[in-house]
């Protein structure tokens, strides 16, 4: 990708929090528009084929099994892997962050003396920032996924997993061809056709020239060293064939311990991302074969900071993502933001688990540290993703992180008043007799639009309706309620049995409840 243009905003650099990305995001009225009909689209494809599947919870546990059995036995696989890879004649190498990883690619890309070559889109390689360092060597990546050439031919930044140029129209998209790719002129129209003829016919030279290529992994097989890409443009089968060298970059987690596993996942995948029962194109490769395809293949082994999330017990579970963006399509804080307010290669609620977790959050004021928050915890993520990542409880957890370990000030003085309230009944209809007093706060129309301090924040972007005059366990109490009551018994409406007073359990009970 060619250098970052110096106009670009801050938070696309993942250089400010999603909470101040998202003001700037959502103002954006077209784009709004883009991914509100994307992924209504995208969601009503995967609905349909899902639903064709009677099995569906069925395979979904069973990929969520595996991916628990790859995060138990992950350096018996990763050996396993690796000799079986070196046995078929490839080569593999250890990357310990992105730093590493760079410079492994960027050095036998220079060995092969080569300054330009092909990519397949590839999250792992976004991650590491790869395509930056390349430039900085001399060496031009041109990205080959249309998507993703679009991305890169509008010195943009992806706003989606699958979908990378996901808030662009056609409009915008022929606009970005005329003005960048060569031999296109205004004659060019936004039909989907043209649009797609215009790029193939810029690809077709880009592969036939290049040497060398840098792909991602789907998935990688340790029993047999394989590695697998899925795709749908066959961009992807000319860049794992063509050239002589090819270097794939993996994240560690992307390992299945069987090829019969495959059979789990290629179901799951592409139902989950483009809503179609087969991707067109699957490619298996496990070294090299004299006479066909590269004769120079090198992996990539990425960790970058998923070791660390191994660690924790919850968020481990992000490991399992299959990259498949269905939580994205379902998320109506993504739908209405759009990927850019992330500022981060995995977007939506995977990237709000993910990213933080590879990053790590070194203190309150940490980019990284707003994405626990990027959400509305609706669940919707939890019930699509087809590897049964709970991805809530997860965000949950990494919000009481936060807050335990990187709390703004005051804040976690305030977090431990209202739990101390809470845990006292006592005290907490005190207070709540005591919250009529907000009522000042709005106006004759009742409605509170501007609130003092630090609860700005939330009347900044919607009104509030002033408390009652009186909470309802005062209306409870009251003549009122007595003589509604009293009618409800004479008409002989069921009376629900009257609840037994909160408080701590006595001996007896406690026994009885253990």
């Amino acid at each position: 990708m060619p250098p970052r243009a110096p106009h670009e905003p801050a938070h696309l650099r993942g250089e400010v929090g999603f909470t101040k990305a998202a003001h700037t995001e959502l103002n954006k009225a077209t784009q709004r528009r883009n991914l509100q009909k994307a992924t209504t689209s995208i969601r009503a494809k995967r609905a349909r084929v899902v639903s064709e599947r009677e099995d569906w919870q069925d395979l979904r546990e069973a990929g969520s099994g595996i991916k628990r059995q790859v995060a138990a036995l992950m350096p018996e696989l990763l050996e396993q892997f690796e000799e079986v890879v070196t046995k078929n004649g490839g080569h593999v190498h250890w990357a310990r962050d992105s730093r590493e990883a760079c410079e492994i690619v960027t050095k036998l890309i220079q060995e092969t003396g080569e300054k330009n070559i092909v990519k397949i889109k590839s999250m792992a390689t976004m991650e590491i920032a790869l395509n930056d360092e390349l430039a900085k060597a001399g060496i031009s990546a041109r990205e080959t996924d249309l998507a993703e050439l679009i991305v890169q031919l509008g010195h943009d930044r992806p706003s989606h997993i699958l979908v990378p140029a996901i808030h662009r129209n056609r409009a915008e998209i022929r606009d970005i061809f005329i003005n960048e790719m060569p031999d296109t002129d205004e004659t060019l129209s936004s039909e989907p056709a043209e649009l797609a003829e215009a790029s193939r016919l810029f690809l077709r030279r880009q592969f036939m020239d290049a040497k060398v290529a840098v792909s991602g992994a789907n998935f990688g097989v340790a029993e047999t060293g394989t590695i697998s890409i899925v795709e749908s443009e066959g961009n992807g089968r000319m860049c794992l064939t063509l050239p002589e060298t090819l270097i794939s970059v993996m994240g560690i987690e992307k390992l299945l311990p069987k090829f019969s596993d495959l059979e789990v996942f290629l179901q799951l995948l592409p139902r989950s991302s483009t809503g179609e029962r087969m991707n067109p194109y699957t490619s298996l490769w496990s070294g090299i074969t004299e006479g066909d395809g590269p004769q120079n293949f090198h992996v990539v082994l990425l960790d970058n900071g998923r070791t660390a999330v191994l660690a924790d017990e919850i968020g481990r579970e992000a490991l399992k993502c299959i990259r498949c963006s269905a939580c994205l399509n379902v998320c109506p804080v993504y739908e209405r933001a759009g990927g850019h307010a992330y500022g981060s290669t995995y977007p939506g609620p995977i990237g709000a688990i993910l990213t933080p977790q590879l990053t790590g959050i070194d203190s309150a004021k940490d980019p990284s540290a707003s994405l626990p928050f990027a959400s509305s915890l609706c669940g919707r993520c939890d019930e699509v993703c087809p590897v049964k990542i709970p991805i809530t409880d997860i965000l949950l957890e990494m919000r009481h992180q936060k807050v335990t370990q990187h709390a703004l000030k005051g804040e976690k003085s305030l977090m431990n008043l209202a739990a101390l309230a809470m845990g006292k009944p006592a005290m907490w209809n005190k207070l709540m007799r005591v919250m009529f007093m907000g009522r000042i706060l709005g106006g004759r129309d009742h409605t509170i639009r501007h609130m003092p301090s630090f609860l700005a924040g939330w009347t900044n972007v919607r009104d509030v309706v002033t408390p009652p005059k009186q909470t309802f366990r005062q209306w409870w109490e009251s003549d009122e309620a007595h003589r509604l009551l009293a009618e409800a018994r004479k008409q002989g409406v069921p009376q629900q049995p009257a609840a037994e007073p909160a408080g701590p359990l006595h001996p007896s009970d406690e026994e009885e409840e253990s």
